[in-house]
């Protein structure tokens, strides 16, 4: 009975502080735009996108881990902070962060949960099976949604344009599924289109 009570603690102590990845917010909006979204939000809101896409991955996947791997997969932030995609300025340090938090914050579950959730999140960044890809796709898919339905607030504010959204969400999402890059790629015209997204940077 003690060695469940202690593993219990441990499991509660890991919930009471993943609470915290509510408080890290991210540059994109709401789709009402009342707000900035936290990680938290993106995290359920990516686990309902693969449940209700999943059929559009370009190769068969294990759902369930791909659902994990969304739900882990930015928790590290807790400790390193949002990364904002279209800075280039993320470094070796922020990597090292990264994963500094994955040990400090998977650290405290039980060992064997612990290397679980490690080895999915780990998956997640190297974007080299079928699940992490997918997952990936999702991933760069929801702020391209949440841009476009708020009349391109993110791109407008960081002065984002065309070229540096293709080169950053092409190769990621097409290579989770190239269904889903198509309807990006239109969404993305359809925004410079409608004046949420130009072409260019201003000279």
């Amino acid at each position: 009975m003690k060695s469940i009570k202690n593993r219990l603690q441990q499991q509660i102590q890991f919930i009471r502080e993943i609470d915290n990845l509510k408080h890290v917010l991210r540059r994109t909006r709401l789709f009402n735009n009342s707000r900035f979204e936290n990680d938290a939000e993106h995290s359920w809101h990516l686990a309902l996108m693969a449940i209700a896409l999943s059929e559009y991955s370009n190769e068969p996947i294990d759902l369930n881990r791909v659902i994990k791997m969304v739900l882990i997969h930015d928790i590290t932030e807790i400790d390193a902070g949002d990364t904002f995609l279209y800075d280039d300025n993320r470094n070796s340090s922020t990597v090292q962060k990264e994963a500094e938090g994955a040990e400090r914050i998977f650290g405290l579950l039980p060992a064997e949960q612990k290397d679980e959730f490690i080895k999915i999140w780990q998956e997640f960044e190297k974007r080299e099976t079928p699940e992490s890809k997918f997952a990936a796709a999702i991933d760069r898919l929801e702020p391209l949604l949440q841009n476009y339905f708020t009349q391109g607030y993110t791109w407008k504010q960081h002065s984002i344009h065309k070229a540096q959204v293709v080169n950053k969400n092409e190769p990621i999402i097409s290579k989770g599924s190239s269904v889903l890059w198509e309807f990006a790629r239109d969404l993305i015209e359809k925004a410079v289109s409608e004046g949420y997204l130009e072409i260019k940077k201003d000279a």
